[in-house]
Parts: structure tokens; C-alpha cells; sequence
């Protein structure tokens, strides 16, 4: 995989937003789902999917606030999940299956950062758990849909994957102290090694799969982090208002939901996938210090990408069912 890091011409950039990327894009008669579509990024690209016509699936565990922060939004169905829970994950994928045969998008965009300590009911750590695992598991079970149509499934990573690769020895810190960055780092290189494996899976019936980092954007998903930590990303200005300054990394929401959008329509991308993508283009390896452009080599590893499925596939129990 690591042949194919490398930046192509992109008519777009870090300055891109969610609605200049699918400007001219008609997806119309397309289900897309989004995971988390209805809060920070999530919210942006469910907005940017509607405007292109498709009909939006949001999952959430509180559907009446999805509801309400979807409610100005046409063709939008919340349906309730909980990607901790195995039981929620299948019922959600059964009730979509029966009523939608084809899946055009599935946006996996869902996720939590740098929280305590917590286990799921199986006793994997939770970072882990949702971030990974939850969308293992509803890919998985969804995999009917995805595969009807030839999908594209994008897995929401970060820059933030620099921190930690997979420590496949003790994933969910048990020989370990916790260290809630570690975890986080971890769950971001998994989801960017996911999208490896399941394109290897999927192209042959036409499902590509693609990773990306959003940028840095102020949301409820730094809800855990302390006033001090968020100062120390220099997420404000002198002010006190979010300083935005794309090339650097630092987005408005509605910028930093362009390269799912990307991901998820972008011509350039056939024929192509388990690529790893930021600012609307596919990334380079990354080299440098943490925190500076890149996917690192170890979340585009293909042995550890196969390690990782397996590994899900024995946690889980689930694999790819075709109905064809």
C-alpha cells in the first residue's frame, strides 16, 4: 500500500468545503449513511450529501437530538445505534437492509477522543471499541447493501494515528497503564488500516475503501479534553475565538468534512482505494514529527491491515456476507 501514498492533481485543497467538493455532484436515487451525521463534521457532511440529492441515513444513540439537529434537512432518516453494542449494531443493519437494498456511502465518521478509561461489555477498551470495532461490526453487517451497488466506505482517521500504531500485544491495556492519547492514537491507526484490508476484500465487487484525516476542527469531539489541553493544540487566537487557518491544518467544520466528501465522490479515486487522504488529495507518507502531514507507514501496513481484520473477525465474530 505504500506505493500508492502519493498526492494526485486534486481541483481541490485544504481550503475546500463540503459543498465546494460535491458542487456539480447528482446523487440523486443514492443512500448514504453517516455515522455521527448529525453533530460537528458529521452534521457538515450529512448537509453536503442532502444538497447533492442523496437520502442520508443518520445513525445515533439519541435520535431525538439527531432529529432536531437535522430537522431544516430534506431526505434525512435518524435510526438509533449504539456502536458498543453488537445486538443495536444488527438490529440497525437489519432494518435498513429490509426497507434499502442498495448502499451507496457509508460514511464512518462516529467516534470519541481522549476519554477515561472504559470497557464495552466484552471488556475491550473503549476507544478502541467504538471508534474500531463498532464500525467493523456495522460495515460488516451492512456488507449485503454496500456490496449490491459497488459502495465506497470512508473511515473517518486522524493525524492523530502518529501517536500509537496498533500494539496488537496488548490492545486493550491490560499489561499496560492507560494513557487515554495512546488509545486514541491506536483506535485512528486501526481505522486507517480497516479501510486497507476491507478494499482488498471489496474490490473485486466494486466496494473501494478510503481513510482520511479531517484537519483539526473544534467539536464535542475534544468534549473530555481539560480548558489547558485545548489551549496546548492553539486552537485560539488572541481572542478567544477558534483560529482558523487551513494550512495548517486548523478548519471550520465545514471544511474539515471536504475530504469525506472527496473520498466518497471524487472521479479521480476509480479504480482506486485503501489510500489514506487529507486536505482532498491522497497523502504522502509522513516522515516528520508528529503532528505534520502524512499517513505514517504503520497505518498503511498491509500485514498489519490483515492482522487487524482478522483479529476484529475473532473479537466480533463477523465477517462479509454477500447476497449475490
Amino acid at each position: 500500500m505504500l506505493k500508492k501514498q502519493h498526492p494526485i492533481s486534486s481541483p481541490f485543497d485544504a481550503f475546500s468545503t463540503a459543498l465546494d467538493v460535491v458542487d456539480g455532484v447528482d446523487l440523486s436515487h443514492k443512500t448514504a449513511i453517516v455515522t455521527g451525521g448529525y453533530s460537528g463534521l458529521g452534521l457538515e457532511t450529512t448537509r453536503a450529501l442532502c444538497a447533492a440529492g442523496a437520502d442520508v441515513i443518520v445513525p445515533a444513540r439519541d435520535t431525538l437530538r439527531a432529529q432536531e439537529a437535522t430537522k431544516d434537512l430534506q431526505r434525512v432518516e435518524c435510526m438509533h445505534i449504539d456502536l458498543s453494542d453488537a445486538t443495536s449494531i444488527d438490529e440497525f443493519a437489519n432494518e435498513v437492509l429490509a426497507t434499502r437494498k442498495s448502499i451507496d456511502l457509508l460514511i464512518n465518521n462516529a467516534g470519541v477522543m481522549a476519554t477515561p478509561l472504559f470497557r464495552d461489555a466484552h471488556g475491550h477498551e473503549g476507544q478502541f471499541s467504538v471508534n474500531h470495532l463498532g464500525h467493523f461490526r456495522l460495515t460488516c453487517a451492512l456488507w449485503p447493501g454496500l456490496a449490491r451497488r459497488g459502495a465506497r466506505v470512508i473511515s473517518v482517521s486522524s493525524r492523530g494515528h502518529q501517536i500509537s500504531p496498533v500494539v496488537f500485544d496488548d490492545i486493550d491495556f491490560r499489561q499496560r497503564q492507560y494513557d487515554k492519547w495512546l488509545a486514541y492514537g491506536q483506535a485512528k491507526t486501526a481505522n486507517a488500516l480497516f479501510a486497507v484490508a476491507l478494499d482488498r476484500r471489496g474490490a473485486n465487487e466494486g466496494v473501494r475503501a478510503y481513510s482520511l484525516h479531517p484537519g483539526q476542527i473544534l467539536t464535542r469531539l475534544a468534549r473530555h479534553l481539560s480548558a489547558e489541553e485545548v489551549s496546548g493544540f492553539d486552537a485560539y487566537d488572541n481572542q478567544g475565538n477558534p483560529r482558523i487557518d487551513p494550512a495548517a491544518g486548523l478548519k471550520t467544520p465545514q471544511q474539515g468534512a471536504a475530504t469525506a466528501l472527496w473520498c466518497a465522490t471524487s472521479s479521480l479515486l476509480e479504480g482506486s482505494g485503501g489510500l489514506y487522504c487529507e486536505d482532498c488529495n491522497v497523502a504522502q507518507i509522513h516522515e516528520g514529527e508528529p503532528g505534520s502531514p502524512g499517513v505514517s507507514q504503520w497505518a498503511v501496513d498491509d500485514e498489519a491491515a490483515e492482522r487487524l481484520w482478522n483479529l476484529s473477525h475473532e473479537w466480533t465474530g463477523n465477517t462479509l456476507i454477500s447476497l449475490r
